[in-house]
């Protein structure tokens, strides 16, 4: 019996949803369940397959364990190891390399001192620090956000370089992006499953959070959603999410890849409507039994993206 597990926390509606969808398939081989930890010794397997990881960015110990269960083969969906190194602004960098557009962005160092560094730490810092050539690249207003963060925690929007100052003065230790403001016509948000099976959701960040969901919104034009997929597919091989969303802001015909490191992304169907959460659901179930088939004992069952894979055998991915 192969057993597809699912670790979580607070959320209610998808976890349940997913392991009965798996369940109701009826694969005599293949059973999924949530997760149950009694102990974690070092190298030792688990008892599953796959794991869907939903809430280890929260709990390091949870990390630690899905790194430990990866070692003997369990296919964990987030690779833990990239989603440890992984952050917003190089993801952005990659997107260039890639070919996928994105708003102009420059990294700020913290308001504040790390803990336990002293003056002498930040030598190598040139002071003052390029800030009017910032300004000018971005423009006003512009937004900041934290380097590695999510769920639109911490993130501002900015009108000036006075209010820039006051802002950044009350993110304390946490490093900032600031990046340019994109007026958009259009706005999607994606959810991208096993690399490539995309699903295109519209979407109004302006509004609440749980009517950010358009429901039977305007005609999109198929070129346009054909770019979203092909972008979405594009900057997901190259990270190698098997579960992640992608939001798109388009301007002047133009999708900009605004937020694309969700690898435990919404899938409440409070806030995502019976549709999205149907087909998030169901192909979740399908991408983990595929999984939970192709699982081999004590070989590494992992997904790795090209901009990884690319620096073992070096040669370069072209992407169309």
């Amino acid at each position: 019996m192969k057993k597809i597990g699912i670790l979580f926390g607070m959320e209610n509606t998808f976890p349940q949803a997913f392991i009965d969808r798996v369940n109701e398939k009826g694969l005599k081989d293949i059973k999924a369940e949530a997760v149950s930890i009694e102990m974690v010794e070092q190298a030792k397997p688990t008892d599953y397959a796959v794991i869907i990881d939903r809430i280890s960015q929260d709990v390091p110990f949870y990390r630690a364990y899905l790194k430990n269960a990866a070692l003997s083969g369990t296919a964990v969906i987030n690779n833990p190891f990239w989603w440890s190194a992984d952050e917003k602004f190089f993801n952005n960098g990659l997107a260039e390399t890639v070919g996928v557009p994105v708003p102009k962005t420059f990294i700020l160092p913290t308001s504040h001192r790390p803990p336990n560094t002293q003056e002498t730490s930040f030598r190598n810092m040139k002071f003052p620090f390029a800030w009017e050539h910032m300004f000018e690249t971005i423009g006003f207003p512009a937004y900041m956000k934290p380097h590695d963060g999510g769920g639109w925690k911490s993130v501002y929007k900015v009108e000036s370089p006075e209010d820039l100052w006051k802002k950044h003065g009350e993110t304390e230790h946490l490093v900032m992006m600031l990046q340019e403001e994109i007026i958009f016509t259009e706005y999607f948000r994606c959810y991208v499953l096993n690399t490539e099976n995309v699903h295109i959701m519209q979407y109004e960040p302006r509004n609440p959070h749980h009517l950010r969901y358009v429901i039977d919104g305007p005609p999109v034009q198929k070129k346009l959603l054909d770019t979203v997929r092909k972008y979405c597919i594009r900057l997901n091989k190259a990270l190698g999410y098997d579960f992640n969303t992608v939001e798109f802001a388009v301007r002047d015909g133009i999708p900009y890849a605004i937020d694309f490191c969700n690898p435990a992304p919404d899938a409440d169907v409070n806030s995502v409507g019976q549709e999205n959460f149907d087909w998030i659901v169901e192909n979740a179930a399908n991408m983990a039994i595929e999984k939970a088939k192709q699982y081999k004992k004590g070989k590494m069952n992992l997904t790795w993206g090209t901009f990884v894979k690319d620096q073992i055998t070096g040669k370069k991915t072209t992407f169309k």
